[in-house]
């Protein structure tokens, strides 16, 4: 019994929500970047996009986590350049998969090693919705409903550094 629990203890996410709809998330994100465009995703049951990648799992790294969602997600085997940012994000949805919860999430968004074209072969599904992947030109991330927000600035010129953000929604 002690293996079969320790097993499952290893592919649990970092993930947990209480009676009182409050919901924590320990995450790890890819920015992939070709061609000047970063590749977002979405899906039917949202009206936004957001980044590549998911929850990281009981005795993962972030590092092992953001290789593994982004293979999971495009279906190509990218690499980590660096840890571009660290993110706490306190947020409240009113629609879509987390509609009526308020979320804490902690996240690091690794900056991958471009594969110079935009070549996917994508296949992933997200609570059982099939995701949509799109690359979004850069210079056009203010005319998306994008998240991060801080996206939209950042990517823009990239610290060579790994910088912490803090976002509050009221």
């Amino acid at each position: 019994m002690k293996l079969v629990n320790e097993a499952l203890m290893r592919t649990q996410d970092c993930c947990f929500q209480n009676k009182n709809g409050q919901r924590f998330r320990l995450r790890a994100a890819g920015i992939i970047i070709e061609n000047d465009c970063v590749l977002a995703a979405t899906n039917e049951l949202e009206n936004y996009y957001y980044s590549i990648g998911g929850a990281i799992l009981l005795e993962e790294t972030a590092e092992e986590a953001v290789l593994r969602e982004v293979l999971e997600e495009t279906g190509i085997s990218y690499e980590v350049d660096r840890l571009a940012f660290i993110h706490e994000n306190f947020f409240k949805r009113n629609d879509g998969m987390l509609k009526g919860l308020s979320c804490h999430e902690i996240t690091f968004y690794f900056l991958m090693k471009p594969k110079g074209n935009q070549v996917l072969n994508s296949n992933s599904y997200t609570n059982g919705v099939r995701e949509v992947l799109k690359w979004i030109p850069i210079k056009k991330l203010t005319e998306y409903e994008l998240y991060p927000t801080f996206f939209k600035e950042k990517l823009t010129k990239l610290p060579p550094y790994t910088e912490h953000i803090i976002t509050k929604q009221p």
